[in-house]
């Protein structure tokens, strides 16, 4: 676990989303699951796009696929409590959009653990994916996120 300097807080994030953790979340320690990190950052990201363009997401042309994600802890979390999702862009590139993902719960202030995630967008028509540029639609919808990092 890290703390001090460095530590996200709400401020440093711009959508947000409540998510209820389940039993089946934690492990064997009493904490969340490191797995279960991981399914909270994609489902932040994922359901914001669905959300914001009102679309299948699944069904475009050309969809993101996770070419890197990593995850910073600061502070326990575990169920029964929900936990709040604030979501941020750092970066929209021509095929490519990366992704800071805060994770807190209860009124903290301070983040107990922050995401990094990056979709990299490819043809969904071609068995190959290759990577093409962010459908507009997507574009709209991350570029109001957009902030620079700390």
């Amino acid at each position: 676990m890290s703390s001090g300097p460095g530590r996200p807080t709400r401020g440093d994030y711009v959508a947000w989303r409540t998510v209820t953790t389940r039993w089946r979340d934690d492990d064997a320690y009493g904490h969340l699951n490191n797995a279960t990190y991981y399914e909270l950052f994609d489902t932040a990201v994922n359901a914001h796009l669905y959300e914001a363009t009102g679309l299948d997401i699944r069904s475009l042309p050309q969809i993101g696929v996770v070419a890197e994600t990593s995850c910073r802890y600061f502070r326990e979390l575990g169920f029964p409590e929900p936990i709040e999702t604030g979501l941020v862009v750092d970066k929209v590139g021509t095929s490519s959009v990366v992704y800071r993902i805060g994770l807190f719960q209860g009124d903290s202030d301070e983040a107990a653990a922050e995401g990094r995630f990056v979709h990299v967008y490819v043809d969904n028509t071609d068995p190959a994916r290759r990577s093409t540029p962010i459908p507009a639609e997507i574009r709209a919808v991350v570029e109001p996120l957009l902030r620079t990092p700390s």
